[in-house]
């Protein structure tokens, strides 16, 4: 079964991704065989349509809401006899997989197309393309059109498996707002070494950008009705930080993790600025604080909690509850911090609640309550003895976010990695104001803190025949309360992307579709039960209208003989 053709087509739209993956297949043997087709994707992504076509039949994806799929494939299938089509690879990835019989000389093509908005992290927007034929194939080739109307501010391309010959296969053309890159390598580029068939093609292909800003408030881009508001404020004062690390060191931390936990708080404490306050709270079935206060990070207490940092040891059972309150208790009665700060509260843990309070919803509930919107807190889940869920709920209730960190090698830049990306807020309480006569279904427009290097995305609907629409913007920085006003000409705006050859139609409101099922998932995880289902009935209802494989729908894949598969979304939380 021979691979002939893989072509990846990405096209980048004002940071929107639209994804085709269309693979080529040959049966070349004399009796029938098995033909796969396996992607991996970023987790992100949205799926928004798959289908295969064997002999010129077209055996399509129906995306359905996913109980009454599930059922439908229950009774059509003795059960058990599938294993679902996506499954979660690593950290940033997850793998559609799908294995159809064909016959002799018969080909097939597979075609899977995804959608994702790229996230700003620390100043640049990351494409991650996973590579991996598992085989030379003769017509390969990726191509990716950005087209940013800010204007195009850096462009990079990365590779896990390039070599000097790869290079050669490798093109970027690049003006002020379009970028095309190309990457087509020939059967003799990719081989390992001229004796052996094997593929040098195996690993990430990643195009990293930014793009242009202007010191204003943010970029407005406009399409057929939909607008989306991109707001990243650069060169602004940086808030100092109160910030109380919550590190677990019961048993199960022993070993690798507990190590490479101590090297990235090494390296976290280096990164501590002179105006932070900082303290630690170490935890088993015990809770140990460093110190009774937060400290200044001057260079003295920097180096004595480093001491304290390199004697860490783990060994007994986990009281989380008991740790939490006492950072909270830490925060609540500290004295002397800068007047304009941002409190915040990081915890590290790799198991569940075995000591002290074990019941998670009486945890949550009473760490919300004390904390009652005064600090953020961010829960990091070492490896996948965690209970993703809880820490999620408890970290989206209360201003922060949740993060799995993986058990790989790199485990120790992660935590780094994490903690860069909320070491410089620059403004809190940030509302996007639009009128509201005028905007409907606006995505989510109040947002707690701002770090540097992300970007704040509003999105929603212009619901009359509006030729001027103003925005402003409110906001606290570090040395003052900001106001910024921007009025945007929907004509001109609307012209921006007119017949541009590879723009997707409707961009905009597929984004704001897409930004606004997000949002309501991420919300429904944290509201009460009645919310919840009103939210995920919301959330479901676009997914059908715009059909994007999300947790609430599957994909029920076609094949020869009535037979079918389901693709569902795993989540990080299982």
């Amino acid at each position: 079964v021979e691979i002939y053709s893989l072509h990846v087509d990405c096209k980048v739209t004002s940071r929107f991704a639209h994804t085709v993956i269309t693979s080529r297949i040959v049966n070349r043997a004399n009796e029938s065989r098995e033909a796969t087709f396996e992607v991996e994707l970023p987790k992100t992504a949205f799926i928004t349509n798959f289908s295969m076509s064997i002999d010129g039949e077209v055996y399509p994806g129906i995306i359905k809401e996913k109980t009454a799929a599930q059922n439908e494939y229950d009774s059509a299938v003795s059960q058990g006899q599938s294993a679902g089509l996506v499954k979660i690879t690593d950290r940033k990835l997850e793998q559609f997989h799908v294995s159809v019989s064909i016959a002799a000389a018969s080909k097939v093509t597979f075609e899977l197309t995804y959608e994702e908005l790229l996230k700003r992290q620390l100043g640049k927007y990351e494409l991650l393309i996973k590579v991996r034929p598992k085989q030379l194939v003769k017509h390969f080739q990726i191509d990716v059109h950005i087209f940013e109307p800010q204007g195009i501010h850096f462009l990079e391309t990365d590779s896990t498996f390039m070599t000097n010959e790869l290079t050669e296969a490798l093109t970027k053309e690049q003006n002020e707002t379009k970028a095309h890159i190309l990457f087509k390598p020939t059967l003799d580029q990719q081989k390992k070494n001229s004796e052996l068939d094997e593929t040098l093609l195996n690993g990430d292909f990643v195009v990293r950008y930014d793009v242009k800003r202007e010191a204003t408030a943010g970029d407005i881009q406009i399409v057929n009705g939909y607008f989306v508001h991109y707001f990243a404020p650069q060169e602004m004062p940086v808030f100092p930080k109160n910030v109380i690390f919550v590190i677990d060191r019961s048993g199960s931390m022993t070993g690798r993790k507990i190590e490479q936990t101590r090297d990235a708080l090494l390296k976290i404490l280096q990164d501590l600025r002179h105006e932070d306050h900082f303290s630690f709270i170490t935890f088993n079935h015990k809770v140990v604080e460093w110190q009774s206060s937060l400290l200044p990070a001057t260079e003295e207490n920097v180096a004595s909690a480093a001491a304290l940092v390199q004697t860490l040891t783990a060994r007994g059972g986990t009281d989380i509850s008991g740790a939490l309150l006492a950072a909270v208790g830490v925060l609540d009665k500290a004295e002397g911090l800068p007047e304009r700060s941002v409190s915040m509260i990081i915890l590290l843990t790799d198991g569940q609640p075995t000591s002290g309070e074990r019941n998670v919803e009486v945890i949550q509930e009473n760490v919300q309550q004390a904390i009652n919107g005064k600090y953020a807190l961010f829960c990091l889940g070492f490896g996948f003895d965690v209970s993703y869920k809880f820490l999620e709920k408890m970290a989206l209730s209360n201003g922060g976010i949740a993060r799995r960190i993986y058990e790989n090698a790199d485990a120790a830049l992660q935590l780094q990695g994490f903690y860069q990306e909320v070491a410089t807020p620059i403004l809190m309480q940030i509302e996007m104001q639009y009128p509201e006569n005028s905007v409907e279904g606006l995505t989510k427009n109040i947002f707690k803190l701002f770090f540097e290097g992300s970007e704040i995305i509003v999105s929603g609907k212009i619901s009359n025949e509006l030729d001027l629409l103003p925005v402003e913007i409110k906001a606290q920085s570090h040395t003052s309360n900001l106001t910024l006003k921007e009025e945007a000409n929907v004509k001109e705006k609307e012209q921006v992307f007119q017949n541009r050859r590879y723009i997707f139609g409707n961009f905009i409101e597929r984004l704001w579709a897409y930004l606004t099922i997000q949002q309501l998932l991420e919300k429904a995880i944290s509201a009460q039960e009645e919310d919840q289902k009103a939210l995920e009935a919301q959330a479901l209802d676009l997914s059908l209208r715009y059909s994007f494989v999300t947790p609430l729908t599957s994909m029920v894949v076609t094949k020869p003989q009535q037979q079918e598969e389901l693709a569902n979304k795993p989540t990080e939380a299982g």
